[in-house]
């Protein structure tokens, strides 16, 4: 940690500091990382479950926006974000969500990217949130792209400066995510009324169109292999063939150890977390191309596929059902399977340096 950072007056502009997944876990990684370094940022967040415990341990502002029309939220989080600042000494601001006021910026994913994924023409509402991504990267000083993926979308959209983009892979809690032995696997499959007599693929998914669903239900409802799928997270529109439903879980990683298989089918995904999640749990991934995480798995880690292949996805769940019959899908070293060191402390050490660079500017 740069000598420099127990003075630093920090604040981080986020949309929640809350329980979730995607940013709001990569938010409380961040809050909790300084905070174990000695420094507790100010939070300016949309909303802050008051009864986290980091909420108690740092400073927070929540902006009023509710009955702000939604195409003018972002405009209004930025001007409320403003006051609160003026009322601050700040060395620095932490963007992790779109801001004209961060120094430090994450990108996570860009508007157009999304979209020529997604095979959507762009409306006056996409416009306007990529006008405002452009100004907001175009203003910061260093911008944290969560994946090598990202940081070519930034290059190619937004023609920005590549010196002033890094690639830092976002972290996991390690503690939390990590193997059982074969009993405990056996009475967790149980619990979850998974079968012990198939090879189950976990689909972790709040957005289903985009996460891949309807091809990952055509190849299940298709095959004549012993397998399931276990699909954790929103409730599915309709019962499905050789499909299981664990709805939200508090527990997700005690299911990601369980599974055989997690399934990573996105089509449109900056990073995916939930790969990385899996791997430490020591359970491989199935993964598609468009996954910007694919590229911090070993091989042993993952069967990788195109989206751009007919049938890609039926003959990657294939390959993976005859590894689990082979009895070699189960990952023995998960950090060793992984190209980066997924710790939040080496995370944050990374994002130390980029902002006592900017306290002293």
């Amino acid at each position: 940690m740069p000598e420099s950072s127990p003075a630093l007056r920090l604040a981080i502009t986020t949309q929640a500091l809350a329980h979730g997944g995607g940013a709001e876990r990569y938010t409380r990684d961040i809050v909790a990382g300084l905070i174990e370094q000695g420094i507790r940022p100010l939070v300016i967040a949309r909303r802050v479950d008051t009864s986290l415990p980091l909420a108690r341990q740092t400073a927070y502002v929540a902006l009023r926006l509710r009955g702000v029309p939604r195409l003018w939220r972002s405009a209004a989080f930025d001007w409320q974000a403003g006051r609160a600042l003026q009322r601050q000494t700040i060395d620095c601001v932490f963007g992790i969500n779109q801001t004209l006021h961060a120094q430090v910026a994450v990108c996570g994913g860009t508007h157009p990217g999304f979209l020529q994924a997604m095979a959507k023409r762009p409306g006056w509402a996409d416009r306007r949130q990529i006008e405002l991504e452009r100004r907001c990267y175009a203003h910061a000083r260093y911008i944290v792209a969560h994946s090598r993926r990202m940081r070519e979308e930034l290059l190619r959209y937004y023609d920005l400066p590549a010196d002033k983009i890094d690639v830092l892979y976002p972290p996991v809690d390690a503690s939390r995510f990590k193997p059982l032995d074969a009993q405990q696997r056996l009475l967790t499959r149980a619990r979850l009324g998974l079968p012990a007599d198939r090879v189950v693929f976990l689909l972790v998914s709040t957005g289903h169109a985009r996460k891949g669903w309807a091809e990952l239900q055509a190849v299940f409802a298709q095959t004549r292999l012993p397998i399931t799928l276990a699909v954790a997270g929103r409730p599915l529109p309709h019962a499905a063939a050789n499909v299981v439903e664990l709805g939200y879980r508090a527990d997700i990683e005690t299911v990601f150890a369980a599974a055989d298989f997690t399934v990573v089918a996105s089509r449109y995904e900056p990073f995916g977390l939930v790969a990385v999640e899996s791997v430490l749990c020591g359970t491989p991934v199935v993964i598609a191309d468009t996954v910007g995480s694919a590229e911090v798995l070993g091989e042993n880690a993952k069967i990788g596929y195109s989206l751009q292949t007919p049938d890609g996805l039926s003959a990657a769940i294939a390959a993976a059902y005859r590894r689990a019959q082979q009895g070699q899908h189960r990952i023995d070293a998960p950090r060793s399977a992984l190209r980066y060191d997924p710790g939040v402390k080496t995370h944050v050490d990374a994002l130390l340096l980029r902002f006592a660079a900017c306290a002293q500017s």
